[in-house]
C-alpha cells in the first residue's frame, strides 16, 4: 500500500514525539513548584525540589548496583516517602517495581521474589519478620536487600546490607530523569489476591501509568491544592495510580503508615486533607469509629473515592453525614485500578440523599483515558441498555495491563475476543452508564431466577444493627439454591439481633424469592485487601456450616 502523503518526510523525531511515563511528572512538578510540598510523613516535610533529587540518586544507586531495563525492584513496606519514591526511582532506570502486598504470608512473598526474578528488595522494619522468612525460602539466589529504618517505627529488624537513607545518598543527584526505553516497555508488575492457587502478575506498561494517572486526576478532580492522604495502600495498583496523578499536579501526599480512624481524622483536620481513597472496609471503620475519634471538618467536605463492588447506599450516606463526599470507580490491578468512574450529571445534586446514594452505586463510564468499556453476552454482543439484562463487564482501551507475567494461557482467555474480560456480571442503563450485579461466580440461580447477592447486601447494609454484610448461593433441594446471609452486628447488637429479625426484614424489603433463607452471625473472612471472602463462606457452608 503507497504511503500517505502525510508520511512523506514527515518522521518521529525527539522534537515531535518522548513516549509517555509518568516519570515526567516529577521533573515537572519540581519546575512548576519547586518549593511546593510533595511529601508529608510525620514531622517530615520534603519539597518537590528535594523529592526529584532523592529520586534521581536513588534511581543512581539502583543502576549502580546493576539494574536496567527489565529488571524487577521489589519493595515490602507500607505507605511511606520510600515506597513513593521508589514509584519514580525504579522506572527511571528502566527497572520495573513490584510493590508487593503487607499482608501476605512469607510463602507468598517468597514465591512473588522467584517468580518476578528480583533482583533488588527493599524492606520496612516493621515487616522484616515476615521478609526475612520469605528470602529463607527463596531458592538460588537471593536478591540484594535494602533495610527501610522508617522514622515513625521502631518495631522489627533492620534487614540488608545497607540502610535506605545510606543507599539514596550515594546516588548521583543528576541522574538522567527521562525514560529511555518504549513506553510500552513494563512499568510495574502487580500480584493479584491469588485466593486459589499462586497469584498471577500482571505487567502494567508506561503509557497505560501515563494515561491513567491523567484520567484518576480529570475524574476526581486533583489540582495543586489538592492534599491526599494515602489510607489506601500504594501496593494496590501502584495507589490505583494516583502515586503519579497527585504528583502530576502538584499536589501533596500525606503518607499512612496505618490505616486507624483515630490517626485519619486528625490527619484530615491537621493537614486539611481534600482527597482520599479506600476499599469499602474502610468507609466502615470510619462510620464506626468512636465519638471521641471522629473530627468536625469545620464545614469542608473531603472527597472519598472507594471501588470494587458498590457500596451499600446506606454506608453512602452515612459517609456524607460525615463530611465525606462520595466518588464511585470501579476497576481491577488489570486495567491499572480505576477505569470506570459515576460521574454526576447536571441537577444530581439536588437529588435527596437516598436517591443520590442509589445513583452513586454504579460503577458509571470509562475514563476519558480508556477506550471503552460494556456489556457484552458470551457470543461478544452488546447486551441491551435497559439496566435488567445481564452480561459480562468488558474492558478495552491503553490502559489495560500487557498480559499476565509468564501465563500466556491465562493471558490469551483473558483478552479473548480482542476485549478484557473482567469476570464482573452487570447492566448497562438507558442512560449508558454500568452497573455491577455480581460476580459471575457470587451470582444465585434459584428456581431458574437470577438473584444478586449484592441486590440482597444492599438491604442487609440498611438494617440498624447489620455493620458488615455478604450473601452466597446455600444449596437447596427444591429450588437448587436460595441466599445466605453472613451478618455481623454492630456492636452492641451482638446479643440482641436474631436470624428471624434479618429475615424479616429483608423480606419486607425484598422479593420473596430473594430473601435470605438462612441467616449466619459471623466476622466476616476479608483478603489482605479487605474484600470480603465469599470463597471461604461457600467453603464454610461445603464443611457444614450450621445458620443461626
Amino acid at each position: 500500500m503507497p504511503s500517505s502523503i502525510y508520511d512523506q518526510d514527515l518522521d518521529q523525531n525527539p522534537a515531535n514525539y518522548v513516549p509517555l511515563t509518568p516519570i515526567s511528572f516529577l521533573s515537572r512538578a519540581a519546575r512548576v513548584f519547586p518549593n511546593g510540598i510533595a511529601i508529608i510523613h510525620g514531622d517530615r516535610r520534603i519539597t518537590y525540589t528535594q523529592m526529584l533529587e532523592r529520586c534521581r540518586r536513588f534511581a543512581s544507586a539502583l543502576a549502580r548496583h546493576g539494574i536496567g531495563r527489565g529488571d524487577t525492584v521489589s519493595v515490602l513496606a507500607p505507605n511511606t516517602p520510600a515506597m513513593l519514591e521508589a514509584h519514580y526511582a525504579v522506572p527511571m532506570t528502566g527497572g520495573v517495581l513490584c510493590t508487593i502486598n503487607t499482608r501476605l504470608d512469607a510463602p507468598i512473598v517468597a514465591f512473588i521474589l522467584e517468580h518476578s526474578e528480583t533482583r533488588i528488595f527493599l524492606v520496612d522494619r516493621e515487616l522484616a519478620p515476615v521478609a526475612k522468612a520469605a528470602l529463607a525460602l527463596v531458592k538460588g539466589e537471593k536478591p540484594l536487600v535494602i533495610g527501610i529504618d522508617d522514622a515513625l517505627t521502631t518495631a522489627g529488624e533492620l534487614l540488608g546490607e545497607i540502610e535506605y537513607e545510606d543507599f539514596v545518598a550515594s546516588g548521583d543527584p543528576d541522574f538522567p530523569v527521562s525514560y529511555p526505553g518504549n513506553e510500552w516497555d513494563a512499568i510495574s508488575l502487580g500480584y493479584t489476591s491469588g485466593t486459589t492457587g499462586d497469584p498471577k502478575g500482571v505487567v502494567c506498561h508506561h503509557r497505560g501509568a501515563y494515561l491513567n494517572a491523567i484520567g484518576n486526576a480529570f475524574a476526581f478532580g486533583i489540582t495543586p491544592r489538592s492534599v491526599y492522604l494515602w489510607t489506601l495502600p500504594m501496593f494496590h495498583c501502584n495507589g490505583w495510580t494516583f502515586t503519579w496523578a497527585i504528583t502530576m499536579l502538584g499536589g501533596t501526599h500525606v503518607c499512612l503508615r496505618r490505616v486507624d480512624p483515630a490517626l485519619i481524622y486528625p490527619l484530615i483536620v491537621e493537614h486539611k486533607v481534600t482527597h482520599m481513597c479506600a476499599a469499602p472496609v474502610v468507609l466502615t471503620m470510619l462510620i464506626h469509629a468512636p465519638e471521641t475519634v471522629r473530627r468536625d471538618f469545620g464545614g469542608r467536605t473531603v472527597n472519598i473515592a472507594t471501588g470494587g463492588a458498590a457500596p451499600p447506599s446506606a454506608v453512602i450516606e452515612s459517609m456524607e453525614k460525615l463530611g465525606f463526599t462520595m466518588h464511585h470507580v470501579y476497576g481491577l490491578t488489570e486495567v491499572y485500578g480505576p477505569l470506570t468512574y459515576c460521574i454526576w450529571q447536571p441537577g444530581h445534586e439536588d437529588l435527596p440523599l437516598t436517591e443520590r446514594a442509589h445513583f452513586l452505586s454504579r460503577q458509571g463510564v470509562p475514563h476519558p483515558t480508556a477506550e471503552d468499556a460494556t456489556i457484552m453476552d458470551v457470543t461478544m454482543n452488546p447486551m441491551r441498555a435497559d439496566g435488567k439484562t445481564i452480561g459480562e463487564l468488558m474492558l478495552r482501551g491503553n490502559t489495560v495491563m500487557k498480559g499476565y507475567l509468564k501465563n500466556p494461557k491465562a493471558t490469551q482467555a483473558s483478552f479473548a475476543g480482542g476485549w478484557f474480560h473482567s469476570g464482573d456480571l452487570g447492566v448497562r442503563h438507558p442512560d449508558s452508564y454500568l452497573e455491577i450485579k455480581d460476580r459471575s461466580k457470587d451470582i444465585i440461580i434459584s428456581g431458574g431466577e437470577n438473584i444478586s447477592s449484592l441486590e440482597v447486601e444492599e438491604v442487609l447494609y440498611r438494617h440498624p444493627d447489620i455493620m458488615e454484610a455478604a450473601v452466597v448461593a446455600h444449596p437447596d433441594e427444591k429450588w437448587g439454591e436460595v441466599p445466605h446471609a453472613f451478618v455481623t452486628p454492630k456492636p452492641g447488637a451482638e446479643d440482641t439481633l436474631t436470624a428471624a429479625d434479618v429475615i424479616a426484614y429483608c423480606r419486607a424489603n425484598l422479593a420473596g424469592f430473594k430473601t435470605p433463607r438462612h441467616v449466619s452471625f459471623v466476622q466476616l473472612p476479608k483478603t489482605s485487601t479487605g474484600k470480603i471472602q465469599k470463597f471461604e463462606l461457600r467453603r464454610r457452608l461445603a464443611e457444614g456450616l450450621k445458620p443461626d
